[in-house]
């Protein structure tokens, strides 16, 4: 390394405080990079996107091409680290990295999008050779499974050496749980309310459940919240699941902290923080094998896999843990020893900073 700090600039796409994984993940990244500062590094961040009315991105893109110009004219810009989702966000990012090489500076690629593989895979052939030419020149491209790994692999063999795998993490569960006083059990959705996260499989399969008076969900997220709220109505589930809405972090961790049962039942996903969060709080997860979701649920053992799209299996599986409350503690002790072993926020951050430093740092 330089005798100066190492000058690290990290683009999300909203901010502080956004709502969307990669800033919420970024938070994290941000909080520790305060509390516990690497030595001779230095972290910025910026934004792409913004939070607000998508009118106003270009000023936010604007704003942070002149930033990261600025920074590195100064002497204080040595990479670049960029978080990468589909649509708006690649055609910003490939703005962002293409300043970044007249620059000189180079970037990391953080592939987060969920639907990645569907955007490229439909992408126009112009637009599909940018997309490649955007991971090509990639210092390093970090991918969260698998999965994601021979994917890119696949779009761009001659990156496969530079790719690396680093999956999401969350702290561990900030409160101790709490037990249901009536014995129900206390299911828990995270998330997106609509199509893609499976909500209607999840709501149909609440109503072939059966013996309501043993359990009770509670499904929150932003979304399309009339949709659900006319199903609930409809299946004659009112009186046991409840549609809060958008909930901000501490309202998410004590939602953790009063669950049982963690249901996620997506058509497609990268690596689901709702998933690693109900993980980190010794929940017994029900999720789809989607993305890189496999790398951390073993089915039987780590949690519950059901097919995509498959509401009888939701609900056999929620019968199962409603009878089976050995099964249910533990799968969630399993779950919190795979968080506290590889999903735990403090070595995510060491793993980026090891990265950082390996793309400055000479071979001997």
């Amino acid at each position: 390394m330089s005798a100066r700090p190492l000058s690290v600039l990290i683009a999300t796409p909203l901010g502080e405080g956004g709502m969307g994984g990669i800033d919420r993940i970024m938070d994290e990244v941000r909080r520790l990079a305060l509390e516990h500062p690497p030595e001779d590094m230095r972290i910025f961040f910026g934004t792409t996107r913004g939070q607000g009315k998508l009118l106003f991105s270009p000023f936010h893109l604007a704003w942070f091409l002149a930033r990261m110009t600025l920074l590195r004219a100064c002497g204080n810009l040595d990479v670049l680290h960029i978080n990468l989702s589909s649509h708006g966000s690649t055609r910003r990012k490939r703005m962002v990295a293409a300043w970044a090489r007249l620059l000189g500076i180079p970037y990391v690629l953080h592939l987060h999008g969920s639907r990645y593989r569907q955007f490229w895979n439909d992408s126009s052939p112009r637009a599909a050779a940018r997309i490649a030419e955007l991971f090509a020149k990639a210092t390093r491209i970090v991918v969260l499974g698998k999965v994601w790994e021979n994917f890119v692999a696949e779009k761009v063999p001659d990156a496969g050496g530079r790719i690396v795998v680093i999956p999401n993490a969350t702290p561990t569960a900030r409160h101790a749980r709490l037990e249901d006083e009536d014995g129900r059990l206390r299911i828990l959705f995270l998330g997106r309310v609509g199509a893609r996260k499976g909500v209607p499989q999840l709501l149909e399969a609440l109503s072939m459940t059966g013996d309501r008076h043993r359990w009770h969900a509670i499904i929150a997220g932003d979304g399309d919240l009339a949709e659900a709220g006319r199903v609930i109505e409809r299946l004659g589930l009112a009186d046991r699941v409840t549609l809060p809405g958008w909930v901000g972090p501490e309202e998410v961790h004590q939602l953790l902290a009063s669950s049982d049962v963690l249901v996620l039942p997506s058509f497609d996903e990268n690596l689901p923080m709702s998933v690693i969060e109900g993980m980190a709080a010794g929940l017994a997860v029900i999720a789809t094998p989607v993305g890189a979701v496999e790398d951390i649920i073993i089915d039987g053992e780590t949690g519950l896999l059901v097919p995509v799209g498959d509401a009888e299996a939701i609900a056999a599986s929620l019968r199962r843990l409603i009878e089976q409350p050995e099964t249910r503690r533990r799968l969630g002790e399993n779950a919190r020893r795979l968080h506290a072993e590889r999903l735990e926020i403090g070595m995510y951050f060491d793993s980026l900073v090891a990265l950082w430093v390996s793309i400055v740092r000479k071979p001997v």
